[in-house]
């Protein structure tokens, strides 16, 4: 499957929404052995081909959430006090976490690079979080993710063809 452009995912996204829903359903309750193994090939097959300096969507429409670590080296990094940072920044929702105020991202540059990349929170780091262990736990977030990121949507895509569920 050819990388879907944005135009082509969100409706991509809501069209296999169930299939992808019931199946990640199913494979929560049931993972393979070696369904980390299996889904990180996938991810790392996926990320091959996707350019996420073409797209950046996931910085224009979600803000991550940012832990007091995440504020203490961005702020260090701009050379502020953490109440300062935060107060221009960030708020808290309403599950009492730090996320940006605004979006796009406010360090989401013209050209898609993230002006603060080598310092940039966690959350942005693991995003789409297609890689990390006990992949089968995050069935909410991955199906979120497949209507905001071309390589989510693949990954999944990939994993109805390749890792069967019983």
């Amino acid at each position: 499957m050819k990388t879907p452009s944005l135009d082509q995912l969100k409706s991509l996204a809501k069209d296999r929404a169930k299939a992808h829903s019931t199946y990640l359903k199913k494979l929560s309750r049931k993972p393979p052995k070696d369904l980390d193994y299996r889904v990180q090939e996938i991810h790392d097959e996926v990320f091959e081909e996707v350019d996420c300096l073409s797209c950046a969507n996931c910085c224009k429409t979600t803000g991550p959430l940012f832990t007091s670590a995440d504020i203490q080296r961005i702020s260090k990094h701009f050379k502020m006090k953490e109440a300062a940072f935060t107060e221009t920044y960030l708020r808290l929702d309403e599950d009492n976490d730090w996320v940006l105020k605004e979006l796009p991202c406010p360090f989401l540059a013209h050209d898609k690079y993230c002006n603060i990349y080598e310092v940039r929170p966690k959350a942005c780091r693991e995003y789409p979080h297609t890689d990390r262990k006990k992949f089968h736990q995050i069935r909410s977030l991955t199906l979120k993710n497949t209507s905001i990121c071309p390589a989510a949507f693949k990954v999944v895509e990939r994993m109805l063809e390749r890792i069967p569920i019983s």
